[in-house]
């Protein structure tokens, strides 16, 4: 059974319901994320999507490195 990745929901969201999120985007570049000021004031407007856009990152990357690591992606 995969895991469900919802990139609609705030990255503040996504990443109470799942710890893994933290690790995986600080991987891809999002060192900030585990901040926790920084998950609880910019996470709670800022989506995967808006982020990827204000770092250059593909979102197509992330996508992909979500999926190699067993997640589907809702959008």
């Amino acid at each position: 059974m995969s895991k469900i990745i919802d990139f609609s929901k705030t990255v503040y969201e996504v990443c109470k319901e799942d710890n893994e999120v933290i690790e995986i985007m600080k991987e891809l570049g999002f060192e900030q994320i585990a901040n926790k000021a920084s998950l609880n004031t910019v996470g709670r407007f800022m989506t995967i999507p808006k982020g990827a856009v204000m770092k250059g990152i593909e979102l197509e990357k992330i996508k992909e490195e979500f999926i190699k690591r067993g997640y589907s992606i809702k959008e």
